[in-house]
């Protein structure tokens, strides 16, 4: 049994597989918490591969040349949109932004699960939404970059403006507010669809709703990261080929998540092609991250907000 390291943005029992006999170590971090470490550690990389986390923070770590390519034979069925052309990420499964309403904090408080990004600002929700912190969250660097695509930059930030005022705290994991609102902390949360439905089978009074001007996606990827310890790439390799495979993908549909196998899904996953979604330009997204994280940091100020950082 081979022993190396990750950095990862999913569940560790995923990398648990009898099939490879390789044993992790792993540290979970959000996606950009992931970017910020890989980058620290750039001179000397303490790990040799990221699994999972946001798409956008893979394509922003291949630009900061923390990543290196690699041409899995197991992506051959990939869709080439969720591939990066230099083969520097591959996609392992897609899943679209949702609302998350807590039905019965709904009926406590008189009201509606909302139905569109302009609904979710109403002033009836303030004190009632939970998302993240784009400075540490891929989940809310999406949300950020889909509502920009959706209505412009300017109108855009009107509306994050509006949706400070609702928001009752901003966290640092993209989904810590489904969480939060599952146990009634909060009301509504701003999430990916397929945390929802994780909390909705375990029995949480959760419902989830898309906006109906369109929504975004994560496409949780995989890397190899540059300059890793020179002694772990074949494992890494061979964990990053198990990753895009049958057996990873059943993992990965139990935890009702979409993969891009042909797997069966869990009760209640919700498949992309079934969702109103953005035509999402993950490059240029990638491309403005830093710029539209530093502006919702001056024009929003949402740091006043956020969760402390754990220490």
């Amino acid at each position: 049994m081979r022993k190396f390291s990750v950095k990862m943005t999913i569940m560790s029992k995923i990398l648990q597989d009898k099939h490879t006999g390789i044993e992790v170590d792993w540290v979970r971090l959000s996606t950009g918490e992931c970017v910020a470490r890989m980058e620290a550690e750039k001179g000397n990389p303490q790990a040799s591969i990221w699994y999972g986390g946001v798409g956008l923070g893979h394509i922003q770590a291949k630009a900061k040349g923390l990543t290196t390519p690699y041409d899995s034979p197991a992506a051959a069925n990939i869709p080439d949109n969720f591939r990066d052309k230099d083969r520097y990420w591959t996609g392992i499964y897609a899943g679209p932004l949702c609302f998350e309403s807590n039905t019965k904090m709904l009926e406590k408080y008189s009201l509606t699960a909302p139905k569109s990004w302009e609904e979710i600002c109403d002033p009836r929700y303030e004190g009632h939404v939970q998302v993240a912190n784009p400075g540490s969250s891929g989940t809310a660097c999406n949300v950020l970059a889909t509502l920009v695509q959706i209505f412009g930059e300017d109108e855009a930030f009107d509306l994050l403006r509006k949706l400070d005022n609702n928001i009752i705290q901003y966290t640092r994991s993209g989904s810590a507010p489904g969480k939060n609102v599952s146990i009634g902390e909060s009301t509504i949360a701003i999430g990916y669809a397929h945390d929802g439905v994780k909390l909705v089978s375990k029995g949480f009074p959760i419902k989830i709703t898309f906006p109906a001007e369109g929504t975004g996606y994560e496409v949780a990827s995989i890397s190899l990261i540059k300059g890793g310890p020179a002694d772990e790439v074949a494992v890494a390799k061979k964990l990053y080929d198990w990753a895009l495979g049958e057996n990873a993908a059943k993992a990965y549909a139990k935890n009702f998540v979409v993969p891009f196998v042909d797997v069966p899904l869990a009760p209640g996953s919700i498949p992309i092609s079934q969702v109103n979604t953005i035509n999402q330009d993950d490059q240029w997204s990638a491309d403005n991250k830093v710029r539209l994280v530093e502006k919702w940091n001056d024009v929003i100020g949402g740091e006043a907000k956020t969760e402390a950082k754990k220490k």
